[in-house]
């Protein structure tokens, strides 16, 4: 269901760069598991590898995955539950009443990043961060979860998984394959060198055997920027999935709150990491706030 979901919002008009990126994706794995296209059964492999990191992504494994990326982690702090349950809860109710298909069992986790932020990844997973509890009353947050709740709804949250946690999967797997294929070709090249007492030979192995790893510690490196790239075009393809979160958290009666916040928000503080790039995705908050303010006025109607 998970995949077929995430096809049917993947071939959409805002996102043709992903789609152009997934597919070049498929061929740089293909080329890399095959060493160069010379063996087409190391290229099926490739993809049948990168496939099932697909479907591993989009499971709650793959939410597991991003919530370790993003330091997100079960709350355990009485204060902070004592204040964020009664919200979360009431929050849910509200957006499941308006939605009854959303998921059940959809959980918070939280970041120590001071940084006010929240982002909601798969099918139940809402992270905030310490940042966001410092930063704004319970009003305020409950109109940030309602639009974090839009994205569920909305299934947004699909892509980023698959980009993210998918090639970081296929990267683990290349990178194994990789050491262990080096190790026995090190090996057996230092063992003739010894026995055929080559002393040249031997030396000459040792270094072609760092050689090795230092080219695969760059692949990977390459690996991880072209990662990051899949991870930009995503967020900056969902800008528009933003206003419709936001026109989500209108019809869950939090507009003026998610106002307050989008207001206030990234005035005088900077995010970092993952959390920089969720925010720089989004549309200014200028427009945001007039797009909410046209639904609380009634100059635009609801989709």
């Amino acid at each position: 269901m998970y995949i077929l979901d995430f096809f049917k919002n993947l071939f959409k008009k805002n996102n043709i760069g992903v789609i152009i990126w997934l597919v070049l994706n498929i061929v740089l794995i293909a080329f890399l598991f095959s060493g160069g296209f010379t063996d087409w059964v190391g290229a099926l492999l490739g993809i049948g590898i990168y496939a099932l990191s697909m479907v591993i992504a989009l499971s709650p494994i793959g939410e597991w995955i991003l919530r370790l990326q993003t330091s997100c982690k079960k709350i355990k702090d009485p204060d902070v539950l004592a204040r964020m349950e009664p919200l979360f809860n009431e929050v849910y109710a509200k957006a499941k009443g308006l939605n009854p298909e959303l998921p059940d069992g959809i959980k918070m986790f939280m970041s120590e990043d001071e940084e006010p932020n929240a982002f909601a990844t798969g099918r139940k997973t809402v992270c905030i961060t310490r940042g966001l509890l410092n930063y704004y009353n319970d009003e305020q947050i409950k109109g940030v979860l309602s639009h974090e709740f839009g994205h569920l709804a909305h299934k947004d949250t699909d892509t980023i998984l698959v980009v993210s946690v998918g090639n970081l999967i296929v990267t683990v797997i290349f990178t194994i394959i990789r050491v262990i294929a080096n190790i026995v070709m090190w090996f057996g090249e230092f063992l003739t060198a010894i026995f055929s007492e080559s002393w040249g030979g031997v030396i000459a192995s040792i270094f072609i055997g760092l050689a090795r790893i230092i080219a695969d510690f760059i692949l990977v490196w390459l690996m991880r920027i072209w990662n990051q790239i899949g991870v930009w075009l995503c967020m900056h393809s969902s800008r528009k999935n933003e206003y419709r979160a936001d026109q989500y958290a209108y019809q869950c009666g939090y507009a003026y709150q998610l106002c307050e916040v989008l207001d206030s928000f990234g005035t005088e503080r900077s995010a970092q990491g993952v959390f920089a790039a969720l925010a720089s995705s989004h549309p200014e908050n200028a427009d945001r706030i007039n797009h909410l303010n046209d639904l609380m006025t009634g100059a635009v109607a609801v989709d």
